[in-house]
């Protein structure tokens, strides 16, 4: 597969707690210069990010995270002030214990809002597949489908594992029509993004291909 078209569907990420701005500047360059899908960072730099790369770039930012728990309230508000201040894309995470009781209305309910708010933007609904059942990925699938989210995302890369290729290719068996894939959470390698995107995912949530690809420049450089 073309790298061109594997950038295309990276959502180039920096989202550590020590994230500097010369950091953040520093994927927004690198995302800017790969023509990536997007870049995602730490609300608290969206507004700082917007206008450092204007329309060169989309700004995709993360709503209850890591853990999902904020109330709903919290999470409206969180993707209003994230909108407001130049994201074009949010990526939320669902409230997994509510999953676990199966409260279904409730997590239906909260990306129904989450989606009114952010209107016609992009928002992802992160599942955090590495503590669910194969149940509650299907069910989830159902969920984000009536809730009429834009992407189910595997993983916020912050808990015991990321995305599987298993996972997505439940996803991609088990999703309505319309609602897209993001595989997120420990791709590393230009093998590993082509296999994701043939099971069925449209975004690849990542840092490391882009920073591979630099590293193989730097070294053609050298030579």
């Amino acid at each position: 597969m073309d790298r061109k078209k594997i950038f295309e569907k990276v959502d180039h990420t920096l989202l550590a707690q020590t994230a500097t701005w010369e950091e953040i500047k520093q994927i927004c360059d690198d995302a800017i210069a790969y023509q990536t899908a997007s870049v995602c960072i730490p609300p608290s730099y969206v507004k700082r990010g917007k206008e450092y790369v204007k329309d060169r770039m989309a700004v995709c930012t993360v709503i209850g995270f890591p853990n999902g728990y904020h109330t709903t309230a919290v999470k409206v508000y969180e993707t209003k002030d994230a909108l407001q201040n130049g994201a074009d894309e949010i990526d939320m995470v669902i409230n997994i214990g509510d999953l676990k009781d199966r409260h279904y209305d409730l997590i239906e309910n909260e990306i129904k809002q989450l989606k009114e708010a952010c209107g016609d933007k992009v928002l992802k609904v992160i599942i955090e597949t590495c503590l669910l059942t194969e149940e509650e990925k299907m069910a989830m699938c159902e969920i984000v489908t009536k809730a009429g989210a834009d992407f189910i995302k595997t993983s916020t890369g912050f808990s015991k594992g990321g995305a599987t290729f298993e996972d997505v290719a439940l996803f991609a068996k088990h999703v309505g029509k319309g609602v897209k894939i993001k595989a997120a959470g420990g791709i590393s390698s230009f093998d590993d993004a082509e296999r994701f995107i043939e099971l069925g995912a449209s975004r690849l949530g990542t840092s490391r291909i882009v920073k591979l690809a630099k590293k193989e420049q730097g070294a053609k450089e050298v030579l």
